[in-house]
């Protein structure tokens, strides 16, 4: 068994009123521990809605989900379990921080849940060098003097404190400059390489998921349109455009020279990939 499985779900705003929209439809999905999914899709293809499912933010007009043998049914039931396992950081995380030193903005959860301070500060350290917060510069320090990227990271750290199974991400990188994206998304790669954990990164750049996703998932019009692994996801191209998506410009330019005559690998999806391949190209014409 799946330690998500999403069957039927479906989703209606403003039921049974003129301003009735059908916002997700028929989504049919299996989610593993350890899984690293990147969820694309362009603004109004049903992302949000769907993430805020999985931690019972939101329930089913219709369908079910079932996370560790949690069922999400209706607001009456009691989700803090579920809400310990699975962990949503919203768009601008920051604008959520507010307490006055970063260390207690990271415990406030865990100081909830009743931890002892012992286990409190084990989890706040650990939470903290898992997004590249060193502990003794930062602690004392206001989140709110702090840059974008590093309340972003404070952010994260507070959900990691509850020490999460599943982490999901909603535009970790929006707002942020190149350098700063660069850096979130490293630590994010980092938070999976630590531990088995979920992420899910949620996102509407193909840039972002092509460097760190393993499993991408593309919505749109409320539909999974594509499921699959983001080398083959890139292969269809058109549809992608349909859906008012891309494929990474890296890829693009590699067909391009394809187009023009290179005989080089056009299955490159990050720069890295790309060099190897173009110093391939030229050794064999050096032959």
């Amino acid at each position: 068994m799946s330690f998500i499985e999403v069957r039927n779900l479906q989703h209606l705003y403003s039921p049974n009123t003129p301003f009735e929209k059908l916002a997700i439809d028929d989504i049919n999905l299996d989610i593993e521990l350890g899984e690293f999914i990147g969820l694309i899709g362009h603004t109004g293809s049903g992302k949000s809605t769907f993430i805020q499912h999985l931690n019972g933010l939101l329930m089913p007009s219709r369908g079910s989900i079932k996370a560790d043998d949690i069922t999400i049914t209706s607001k009456s039931q009691n989700l803090t379990d579920l809400r310990r396992k699975i962990g949503l950081v919203f768009q601008y995380p920051e604008y959520q921080l507010f307490e006055e030193t970063v260390v207690k903005d990271i415990e406030f959860g865990p100081r909830n849940l009743g931890l002892d301070d012992a286990e409190i500060d084990k989890r706040v350290r650990k939470a903290m060098n898992s997004v590249g917060l060193d502990y003794e510069k930062y602690k004392n320090r206001s989140p709110f003097e702090l840059s974008g990227g590093l309340k972003r990271r404070v952010a994260i750290a507070g959900v990691l404190s509850m020490q999460p199974k599943v982490l999901i991400l909603d535009e970790p990188t929006a707002g942020l400059d190149p350098r700063g994206r660069d850096e979130i998304l490293e630590e994010i790669k980092n938070i999976h390489a630590q531990g088995n954990i979920t992420i899910i990164l949620v996102s509407h750049s193909m840039e972002d998921v092509a460097k760190i996703a393993t499993r991408l998932i593309v919505m749109d019009k409320g539909h999974v349109l594509m499921d699959d692994v983001p080398r083959k996801i890139f292969t269809r191209e058109e549809e992608l455009k349909k859906a008012g998506l891309g494929i990474p410009q890296i890829t693009s330019f590699m067909r391009s020279l394809k187009r023009k005559g290179l005989d080089v690998n056009t299955d490159c999806i990050t720069v890295e990939e790309a060099n190897i391949a173009l110093v391939e190209y030229l050794r064999s014409k050096d032959v």
